[in-house]
């Protein structure tokens, strides 16, 4: 028998177990409401700089998305595929969720290059599917925010995107000081590779997703995985790049003159042109980064919100040129009130061969993508939730069937004054009502009992008030007497009453 079906009873019949997918979560008010709420004033930074909103379907071809994806007879090995075989006798091609905004854009900019503004500026925001294995803060579906240019190979291009991010950052919720993003060029590594004599791919790739664990493990950790390999606490190996001794001590100087406390952008890059022979590939991305300090100069960026990182590779065979990753610097909890870290809540940097994966033309883009869900989580670990708890409706009270006219008339008036409002439909007396639209997280009840009613009358319990009096008032004979927040007013004042509890 499947885990999933329960026995009812010895007799009866078996019932699926309520169970989410693993890596897929419910969201209710206050988390919908963090996310709504980001990707609304991202949304406005993006425009204001320029970018058009654009929506993508969530399936693109298989062949189309390509990052992920195996030589094998089913791709689903990163992605959630299907076989698109509907109404044919003949097998289809195979679909997949989209993993992210940025290889269905490629497609788009592909398939309408020729009716494109170039260069074309474009932002795009929804749901993301990684068919990866889930765990602690990383689910198999979340939202991302992204904006990108395609058709530029300009460095302004790159500093402008950095820009717009640490904005949009600050648009999201957090203030200065508390998001970083740090910058490099995916071509220093080529030039420090090309004067080392280091030529295979797999083993640059290696020795790259070493250096990208630099944050975590410490230069002790890498070198072990830049030569023979490094056996970690749980007792994995990892097999290393093999790089010659002298290419090693390379990046190890390449790595601390770029890591000393305090330099500026400007100085960043002369300790690392100073550091050893970066080769052609090297200057030039030197060349290219010192345009960007330019640009984020001229925009007024500060130096502690963008800092150059040449320990910054990401996307190991994405990239092309300038990489950027936003880093939370917010002090932030577990449910438990422990510290945790929650790092990298976004990146991006230069593309320029994605779109050639469908032209054969190479096209320049950069982009920058952020994770809303990540970020949510993140800014409601530092306690900075509040502004995001859901407020709930205005609920009339239900006491006679008899006078159910008057409770819905006063529901309607409510909504037509822009006021939301709820009737309660349930079948519970008047203090489980109470509770109900505490629950709602209601500013207030309307109630309209028979004495109300005879008399022309409403009574209003402001609730927001009621619970900051109560939380005052320690004795309950005085709350009972003093009967804080609640107000009995003519009938034709509710609407005036109301709004001015809730504005």
């Amino acid at each position: 028998m499947s885990k999933a079906d329960i026995p009812s009873s010895a007799s009866g019949p078996t019932r699926p177990l309520a169970r989410n997918p693993r890596g897929f979560a419910d969201k209710r008010g206050r988390d919908l409401t963090a996310e709504r709420r980001i990707v609304a004033r991202v949304s406005q930074v993006y425009e204001r700089w320029g970018f058009e909103p654009l929506e993508t379907p969530a399936f693109e071809y298989a062949d189309a998305l390509g990052k992920f994806l195996p030589d094998a007879d089913r791709p689903n090995e990163g992605v959630f595929a299907l076989q698109d075989d509907a109404g044919s006798d003949e097998p289809g091609e195979w679909m997949a969720l989209r993993y992210d905004h940025t290889a269905p854009l490629a497609r788009f900019a592909a398939q309408t290059w020729e009716t494109l503004p170039k260069p074309f500026r474009r932002y795009a925001y929804g749901p993301v599917w990684r068919n990866e294995k889930p765990g602690p803060g990383r689910f198999r579906e979340f939202w991302q925010c992204d904006a990108d240019t395609v058709g530029s190979d300009r460095p302004e291009a790159d500093a402008e995107i950095i820009a717009m991010a640490c904005e949009g950052l600050g648009g999201a919720g957090l203030d200065a000081g508390q998001a970083q993003i740090r910058v490099s060029n995916r071509k220093l590594f080529d030039g420090l590779f090309d004067a080392g004599g280091v030529t295979e791919a797999g083993q640059r790739l290696t020795a790259l997703r070493a250096i990208d664990k630099f944050d975590r493990l410490g230069w002790d950790g890498v070198v072990q995985l830049l030569g023979e390999g490094r056996l970690d606490e749980s007792g994995d190996y990892t097999k290393g790049a093999q790089l010659p001794a002298k290419v090693t001590a390379a990046i190890e100087a390449f790595l601390a003159s770029a890591n000393t406390p305090g330099l500026s952008r400007a100085e960043t890059l002369d300790a690392v042109a100073r550091s050893g022979d970066l080769g052609a590939a090297g200057e030039a991305a030197l060349n290219e980064l010192a345009a960007i300090d330019r640009a984020l100069n001229a925009m007024r960026v500060d130096q502690g919100a963008v800092k150059f990182d040449p320990t910054i590779v990401r996307g190991l065979e994405y990239y092309t040129g300038a990489v950027f990753e936003a880093e939370l610097l917010l002090d932030t909890v577990d449910d438990k009130g422990r510290p945790v870290r929650f790092g990298s809540i976004g990146g991006g940097g230069r593309y320029d061969d994605l779109v050639a994966r469908f032209t054969g033309q190479s096209v320049p883009a950069t982009g920058f993508s952020f994770g809303v869900s990540r970020l949510a989580s993140a800014l409601r670990a530092a306690g900075r939730g509040a502004e995001d708890a859901t407020r709930g409706p205005v609920v009339v009270i239900v006491f006679s069937e008899d006078d159910m006219s008057h409770y819905l008339d006063a529901v309607a008036e409510l909504r037509a004054a822009g006021v939301a409002a709820e009737l309660y439909l349930g079948r519970a007396g008047m203090k489980a009502q109470m509770k109900y639209a505490d629950r709602r997280g209601a500013p207030a009840v309307v109630i309209l009992g028979g004495d109300e009613i005879a008399a022309g009358e409403v009574t209003i319990k402001d609730l927001d008030a009621g619970r900051a009096a109560a939380a005052a008032i320690a004795d309950n004979d005085a709350w009972k007497a003093a009967r804080p927040g609640q107000m009995t007013i003519p009938r034709d004042g509710l609407i005036t009453a109301i709004k001015g509890i809730i504005e």
